[in-house]
Parts: structure tokens; sequence; C-alpha cells
């Protein structure tokens, strides 16, 4: 386009340039005058003449060489179109609706359309994935497509023809843009480039859960048997995808294959876990297995330390499952059964000696849970409280807001004299006393974007976790001590637990064990569901420390209000697929704490015979509030984990944005039973 205005002001240039000389020769001719009025006579007439003389040859000329600039430019035009339709690459030309104007011999080879037709319909109908939201960018457009089979980079340029037809410079948008579109064929690449990335080595860590539980219920002579059967199912199943296998402790395997093979175990969905449970030779416990696969990295030690990584998450949330971490990604398969309660406290021990040597060298300990905090949460603060302070450190419990889940708790601490009005603080009153000093304690939650506050982790250098909950790809990555155990029933377990390791040994006062009890009540359901031996020795050793039962049933009793709030969750309750219980709770006015009321009703339907899940939601403040509880093998949290959730294998929940809840029962209906189907659930 630019060559073309030259040629044309060339042209014109041309044109104008006899006018020019004229002009300058009738100056001369006035000079001549002054020379005499013969000699300017004489230069007049010869002007005139060339003047003559030119423009005759001007109309003359013009008619031929106007016809040789246009049968110029239609033999380059016609030029160019053939080489447009003799190129290699696919070349279409569309209307701004996605309509084929024209397309050259490779355009119409790869529809498969003979080149005589005219192609009528929309490119939509050939490429569903250049549909009108796309044509519509006013940017220039590079994506990758599927046709036929092969892959082709598409690219689509707006062209604004109305520089060509109009005679200013500027470009003006109209009628006359249309786009230009290029097929560059990248099967051959895609297919290089996942042979390349099917030949990287993929490693794996295999660990057996429960090793030392299962081998103690099970007769000594059979103990090789065992584990010959199993490391023959690991050995075996490992083969079928060319892995090498090492077994590298009795209960650890490490193995590596080419990433080809990693999509042959999803489909499968990792068959060994349940292989090797089926695996019964008088052993009492069925025996477990948790896997970590790293993959998506550009060098062996990469992997081998995302599979680490994701060996940890596996443990993490409970084992019985593979945890896959491609790249950054992180996906689970299996983790159907609950955690397997181990009986030994050797970790606890060594949790709690380090968790008292981090506290040598601060003098403020800030203790912080989830928002909305419930019994566990606060009974697990105030249990870490009483431990710190016993220490002689300062203490601070962060809660934004009071619900009457743990209303009744709070006040027995504040008819105290004992404990001062800076032991419960709010977040901003927690983010002033940060200093170089402070030790910050997360119980009961491992997912930072629902802790009290946030931006305490950023602050504060030293962070300990103490959690129950199944970990998820959102986790508390700064924490210099992480203490997570899925099998235990409550945070307030886990701290009780804690409590008796400690070299200086606390005295739990009856207000503080109380809160702890209240804890392991609330979350165990009265002591049915998630219950092991040491839940019991928990609740004894805070029952010794002055727990009373009767003064914690009183504190939790449900007022009428509640009552009538429960028995309309039971009442709007409808059964899916026969074994799935869904319903919702309208929250009245002066309730301040539904959420409650919803796990309270979400634990009430699983009473109901044939009922192996609940879900029920509730709405507050334009969040969706869902309590998912289960029996029998039915694992709620890999649900909840579909909508960015999580909690236990039995007790889990999640918290939605801008969801209705006719919007989310559809989404879990559909869910449910893709998972049932599929077995997943």
């Amino acid at each position: 386009m630019k060559e073309e205005r030259a040629l044309k002001k060339k042209l014109e240039y041309l044109s104008v340039l006899p006018i020019v000389f004229a002009l300058g020769l009738l100056i001369m001719c006035a000079l001549f005058f002054g020379v005499g009025t013969k000699e300017g006579v004489i230069a007049v007439l010869i002007v005139a003449t060339y003047i003559l003389i030119m423009v005759i040859v001007y109309f003359r000329m013009r008619p031929v060489i106007n016809s040789v600039l246009v049968n110029y430019s239609l033999e380059q035009g016609k030029i160019q179109k053939e080489l447009l339709k003799e190129l290699e690459v696919p070349y279409a030309i569309l209307d701004t609706d996605g309509k084929i104007m024209w397309a050259n011999k490779r355009f119409y080879s790869i529809l498969g359309i003979s080149g005589k037709k005219r192609i009528k319909k929309d490119i939509a109908m050939y490429f569903p994935e250049l549909g009108p939201e796309v044509l519509s960018s006013e940017e220039k457009i590079n994506m990758d497509i599927e046709y036929n089979e092969k892959f082709y980079n598409v690219m689509i340029k707006r062209v604004d023809l109305s520089r060509v037809f109009e005679e200013s410079d500027k470009e003006e948008k109209g009628d006359d843009v249309v786009l230009a579109l290029y097929l560059f064929d990248v099967t051959d690449l895609k297919r290089y480039m996942k042979e390349n990335e099917d030949q990287k080595l993929v490693a794996g860590l295999l660990y057996i859960d429960n090793y030392d539980e299962v081998m103690d219920s099970l007769e000594e002579v059979r103990h090789s048997i065992l584990t010959a059967l199993v490391d023959r199912k690991i050995n075996m199943y490992l083969g079928n995808v060319d892995a090498i296998t090492k077994k590298v402790e009795q209960d650890r395997y490490f193995f590596v294959f080419r990433q080809k093979y990693l999509s042959v175990l999803k489909d499968d969905k990792f068959s060994i876990l349940d292989d090797v449970k089926n695996i019964m030779v008088g052993n009492e416990i069925r025996m477990t297995l948790s896997i970590g696969i790293g993959s998506g990295t550009e060098s062996f030690a990469e992997a081998y330390e995302n599979s680490r990584v994701a060996i940890g998450l596996a443990l993490g949330r409970g084992g019985d499952q593979v945890a896959v971490k491609h790249g950054d990604q992180v996906s689970y398969f299996g983790g159907k059964s609950a955690g397997t309660e181990k009986n030994t406290r050797v970790k606890a021990r060594v949790k709690a000696q380090a968790f008292e040597e981090l506290l040598e060298n601060k003098d403020k300990v800030i203790i912080m849970a989830h928002q909305r905090p419930d019994a566990d949460a606060f009974g697990s603060a105030v249990g870490i409280y009483r431990l710190v302070t016993t220490l002689g450190k300062k203490g601070h419990i962060v809660i934004n807001e009071v619900t009457s889940a743990i209303k009744p708790l709070i006040n027995s601490f504040k008819g105290s004299s004992i404990y001062g009005e800076d032991m419960i603080v709010t977040s901003e009153q927690a983010i002033n006393l940060v200093d170089a000093g402070t030790l910050l304690v997360v119980v009961d939650v491992n997912r930072p974007s629902i802790t009290e506050c946030e931006e305490l982790l950023s602050l504060v250098k030293t962070v300990v976790v103490f959690d129950h909950h199944r970990q998820s790809n959102e986790i508390i990555s700064n924490a210099t001590l992480s203490y997570i155990e899925p099998y235990a029933s409550s945070a307030c377990e886990m701290v009780a637990e804690i409590l008796q390791y400690i070299t200086v040994k606390p005295k739990i006062r009856p207000v503080e064990a109380d809160a702890m009890y209240a804890g392991i009540l609330i979350d165990t359901d009265n002591f049915l569901t998630k219950t092991g031996v040491r839940t019991f020795e928990a609740a004894s050793y805070l029952r010794k420390c002055g727990a009373d039962v009767t003064r914690v049933r009183k504190m939790f009793r449900s007022s009428m209000l509640e009552l009538k709030e429960r028995a309309q969750g039971i009442s709007n309750s409808e059964i899916f697929m026969e074994i799935f219980a869904l319903s919702y709770v309208e929250p009245d006015a002066e309730s301040d704490a539904p959420t409650v009321v919803a796990a309270k009703v979400a634990n009430e339907l699983l009473n109901v015979d044939g009922i192996k899940a609940s879900f029920v939601v509730t709405e507050v403040d334009n969040v969706l509030y869902v309590s998912a509880r289960s029996v029998d093998d039915v694992n709620v949290q890999v649900i909840m984990e579909k909508f960015n959730g999580g909690g236990h294998a039995n007790v889990a929940g999640v918290q939605l944005k801008d969801t209705s809840k006719e919007d989310f029962f559809e989404e879990l209906k559909t869910l449910l039973a893709e998972m049932y189907k599929e077995g997943d659930i």
C-alpha cells in the first residue's frame, strides 16, 4: 500500500513538472522584454509553441499511459491472485460474521471440498473454535485447533480495505473490514513435542500407611506371607507400565517410569490401592497405600522433589490415596476411606518437643483459628494459650466474631478475673502486637484464605500449624512447624496430647478443660463419629483436669429458635439416589449461628435408614455455607474438594460466594451421579 501511494505521487510530479517549466519560461520572457521588445516577442512565441506542444502530447499520451497502467495493475492482480491460489499455506478471506468469501486451493483441500464449488457455510461450521466471540476480537488472533485428526495453528488478522478505495490516508472503520485467515499445520510438531514429553522420567514414592498396625494384628508366622504378597502386587502393577521399582525400606518403595504411562495409571484410577486392601491372610486391619508422583518438570531431580511433595500431601490427607504433582498442578485419586488411627504417640511427642523449643526464644504468642470459629477452634486455642502462659509467655487469641457456637465458652472466661482483657483480640489488634519476638500458632485450619487474619501469616516469621483437617492444594507454605493429622477427631484432641508431653506440665484449669472437652464433643457429635482410642484417652485426660460433662452439656443446650430451625431443615430435606440427603436451612433474622444449625441438621439426617451422606446448606451475608456429613464408605471431603472446599472423610464443608442453593444442588446432583457411577465415592 505504501509503494502504491509513492508511485502515485511520482506520477503526479511528472504531470506537474512541464507546467512548472512553462511558468519558469514565462518569467524568462519578462526578462527578455527588459532587453528589447523584439527579443521579448520571440521568447513569448517560443514559450507559447512549447506549451502548445506539451498540451497536445499530454492529451494524446494520457489514454495510452492509463491503458498501460491499467493493464499492468490487472496483470499484477492476476499474478497475485494466482500466487495466493497456489500458495501452500491454507489461506481464506472472511467477512466479519465469519462467512468464507474466498479461499485458496490448499484451504479447499483441507476442508475436503472441490475447488470448483463455492463455500457457503460459515467458518464455525468447520472449526467450532472460531465462533463469533473469537472473530469479534479487535486484536490479532493466534490459537491452536484440531481438525480431521490434525492440529493447526490459526492466525486471523483484521484488514480494513477502506484505505484501498478512499483517498484519505487515515484508516476508517466501516463495512470494508475483512478477516485474513491462515492455517499452519503443526501436527508433526505436536507429535514430536508429545513424544519428547512422553519420554521424560516420572518419579514416584509409595508408602504403606499402616504397616506396623497391620503386622501387630497378624500372627508372626504370616508376616512374610503378607509382605511377599504385597511386594508381588506392587511389582506386578508397576511392571505393567515398564517401571523400575526399588524397595528402600520395609514399608517404602521408590519407582521410575516414562511419563507416557501416567495417563494409563490415571485411567485405571490406581487400582493398586484396592488390590492391596483386598489382601487378607488373617490380618484384622486392611493394608493401605499412599503414592506420590512427580511429573511435568524439565529435570528428573525436580520430578523427584515433586514426588516428595506429593507423598506429603497424600499422607497429610489421611493416606489411602494417590497425589500426582504435575508442575504446579496437583490431582488426587482414591482417598475413599478415612485415615487410619495410629496407636503410637511418637509423632505427638516429637512435635510437642519441637514446639517447646520454638517457644524458648519467643516472648509473645498469637493464636488464631478459622473464620467464624467453632468449639473445637476455640477449645484448641485455649489449650495452646494455657501452654504458652505456663511457659511464661504472653498469649493472645484472635477472634473477630463471637457466634452462639462459642459464646457460652467465652462467657465462662469473661466471668473470671484470672484472664485479662487482652486474652481475646481482634485482627487489627493482633497486627499491632506483632514484633520480632512473636510466634503465630494456627489451630483447626490449614488453609490460609479462611483463617481469622491471613495477613498475620506474612507478618510473623515463625508460624506453627496444628490441625486435623485433610490438606488441599492451598496450604500454609511458610510454617516452621506443621502437625497435621487427619485421623484425629479434633484439634482439641491433638492439643490435649501435646500438653502431656511438654517438659513443664501445664495445669489445666476446669474452665479450660471444659472448652477443650466441648471441642471434642462437638466435632465427634457426642463421640458418635470419627472417634478412636486416642480420642477417649484425650477426653479422659481432660476429665482428670476438671472437665465437667454436665456443665458442658448445659452450655450447648439448644434454644427453641434453634430447634425450630433444625426441624425446618429436616422438613426441607429430599432423598437423592436413595442414599444422599439434601436439605437447606433458612436462617432466622434473630439467629447468629445458622451454620451450626446446618451442621446439626446434616448430622441428624444420617440417622435416617439407608442414608450414607447428607448435604445441608444455609446462606449468610450472600455466602452459601455447606455442611457435608457421611457414614460408611462415602468420602464427603473428596466431594467438597470439587467445590474448592475440604474437611474430613466423614465431615466436610465449603463456603460459596454469589451462588444460589438451587444452582449448588443442581451441580451437586450431577457430581454425585457421576462420581457414584465411576466408583469415586
